[in-house]
């Protein structure tokens, strides 16, 4: 722990940058609390926040902005840029409900598309690909669920976002907790589990160099520098279609009648009334997963969906639940020592 610790800039000091936490607080889940507290008091700038006449807030997404066309909004004024309990603030008006629906694991359902990894495309339908790349490995059996096997889900899973976020057994270990052999272990089973992938994988990054540039199955262009890293180039299909695919369904959506409230990277929250719920909902995942087809050539992915009605307002996740509930209750104290 104390290497992981260790200010790589400044040798002896302690490394206090928000992603040194992060992968921290995902090895000792103890120190969530005090990474969301850090977060929260380097980034509480709720001036910023701005509010119009109708108390709903507007920001400039930056569409484009980024080299994989994904947009860029600043990180101070957009709710879903701070931190994750801010987002209680978001509450619907009377008579209606917002709806947070997101893409299934998007980033491993683009790359099974793109890939046409048949064993990828299997894990991906099955519906939960971490479990199903833990069996295709031979690491749990074919009975395998979440509840028996919760370790070797959770193992898989940090192997799959590794890869999807470039990251080397070093990083990997590191952010599991376990030597580093382990995580050499687990990139060399996903290697070996899906192997058209990583021969599409790597053939994307040679083109790439060799030519000087990518682009998304719409056209969007990255045009590479003399500082290129080869790690975000893998990635770049992934994250540039996962834009492409967002874009299409906010055109659908909105087309459609559905009030977008804010587009999420890999999500959306919309406004719907309350007695229009199901209707909408149903019709706007019916939209993203059409949004899905088009850009990955007929092969389609799953949403989740998360509704709030009011006078409920929107939590995001346990953590991000339980922080919301305690500055709240201190703020009720406040208000009952005055």
């Amino acid at each position: 722990m104390l290497t992981t610790w260790q200010n790589k800039r400044y040798p002896g000091q302690l490394d206090l940058k928000d992603e040194t936490f992060r992968q921290q607080a995902r090895a000792y889940p103890k120190l969530s609390p005090l990474k969301e507290l850090r977060r929260t008091l380097g980034r509480l700038r709720l001036h910023q926040l701005e509010l119009g006449s109708d108390n709903r807030s507007r920001v400039n997404l930056s569409p484009f902005r980024s080299k994989t066309g994904r947009n860029q909004p600043g990180t101070s004024r957009y709710i879903f840029r701070n931190a994750k309990w801010l987002r209680g603030l978001i509450k619907p008006p009377e008579g209606q409900a917002v709806a947070y629906i997101d893409w299934k694991q998007q980033e491993f359902g683009i790359a099974a598309a793109l890939s046409k990894d048949p064993a990828m495309l299997a894990a991906y339908s099955s519906g939960d690909p971490y479990l199903e790349f833990a069996k295709q490995a031979g690491l749990v059996p074919e009975t395998a669920t979440r509840q028996s096997h919760p370790g070797e889900r959770k193992l898989c899973k940090a192997a799959v976002l590794a890869v999807q976020y470039g990251m080397g057994p070093e990083s990997l270990a590191s952010g599991i907790n376990q030597p580093t052999q382990m995580g050499r272990e687990l990139l060399a089973n996903h290697r070996r589990t899906f192997p058209n992938f990583w021969e599409w994988s790597e053939s994307v990054v040679d083109y790439a160099l060799l030519h000087r540039k990518l682009w998304t199955v719409f056209g969007w262009e990255q045009h590479l520098g003399p500082e290129t890293n080869p790690r975000s180039l893998a990635n770049f299909p992934m994250q540039a279609n996962g834009a492409e695919i967002l874009r299409l369904a906010c055109c659908y959506l909105i087309e459609s009648g559905i009030r977008v409230c804010a587009p999420v990277h890999d999500a959306v929250l919309i406004e719907v009334p309350i007695k229009e719920t199901e209707k909408q909902v149903n019709r706007a995942q019916q939209l993203m997963a059409r949004a899905s087809r088009n850009v990955l050539s007929g092969f389609e992915l799953g949403t989740d969906v998360e509704i709030f009605q009011y006078p409920e307002s929107y939590s995001d996740g346990e953590s991000g639940q339980a922080f919301w509930e305690v500055v709240m209750a201190e703020l009720v104290g406040l208000g009952n020592d005055s």
